[in-house]
């Protein structure tokens, strides 16, 4: 990554890589994910068909083989990902988690805009942190699609009343309103998207969306207690990484 592109990210809260992954890379992730997504939505047929856009811990044990995961994490452990994750990581990075985001199953199902974090801290505690929490998403769209629609340099800054009023749903406003200080970022299959999760963001449904999220964190323990055990490689998946350091700091905070 050059340093324009860091210094826009600095600002922004986000940063589109075109074209980052070639079609070799995603053919080794692509029919794993296809098989976690199918799995996935055969065991949560009633979430999935009533209000589900996304689901999680794509690296557990629950639907895919030890040699499928291990396919997930030498993707997440290429030395590709880490060195452009440490280019935009203030501290040192480390796994979170991982998700697969699609289309609701009801084409009258409404996108929303919200901050992340908003869903396990108050308003007053979420302003306090916003400077000091660093969560990003890696977005690796399998199909070109809609995309996601963000405030740049939210991320850093509080909601302007309008943005407030919407996210909260306050003063009358939902939200699913448009917010005159939201773009739109079009995705397109081979793209990364790194944008921090403390921004107002929302996704835009449409076309065959299928994107892969990887969540890297700043290695403090009051992220990492999410991040559950069988979501991680074992010693003899750990030694076939590239870069196996991002495991590695997690391992060490959820050990310590």
């Amino acid at each position: 990554m050059n340093q324009q592109k860091k210094i826009l990210f600095a600002k922004n809260g986000y940063v589109l890589l075109e074209q980052f992954f070639d079609e070799q890379e995603l053919s080794q992730i692509e029919p794993v994910l296809l098989n976690f997504h199918n799995n996935w939505k055969e065991d949560n047929l009633s979430f999935y068909s009533k209000q589900a856009i996304n689901s999680a811990y794509i690296t557990g044990d629950n639907y895919l083989s030890n040699d499928e995961r291990s396919r997930l994490f030498q993707f997440i452990g290429s030395s590709k990902i880490n060195s452009v994750a440490a280019a935009v990581m203030s501290r040192q990075p480390a796994f979170m988690n991982t998700q697969l985001f699609f289309n609701p199953v009801n084409p009258e199902q409404k996108n929303y805009w919200h901050r992340d974090p908003q869903y396990h801290l108050s308003p007053e505690e979420l302003k306090a942190t916003l400077n000091d929490v660093e969560v990003l998403h890696f977005r690796v769209p399998l199909f070109d699609e809609p995309g996601i629609e963000l405030v740049p340099g939210s991320h850093q800054a509080w909601d302007t009343e309008e943005e407030l009023d919407v996210r909260m749903e306050k003063n009358g406003k939902t939200s699913q309103c448009s917010l005159s200080s939201g773009i739109e970022v079009p995705l397109k299959r081979g793209d990364l998207l790194i944008f921090s999760g403390n921004m107002i963001h929302r996704g835009l449904y449409g076309k065959d969306r299928l994107s892969f999220d990887l969540l890297l964190c700043s290695p403090e323990k009051e992220l990492i207690q999410f991040v559950r055990d069988d979501c991680l490689p074992n010693k003899e998946q750990l030694n076939l990484l590239q870069s196996p350091e991002v495991f590695v700091r997690t391992l060490a905070v959820k050990n310590s």
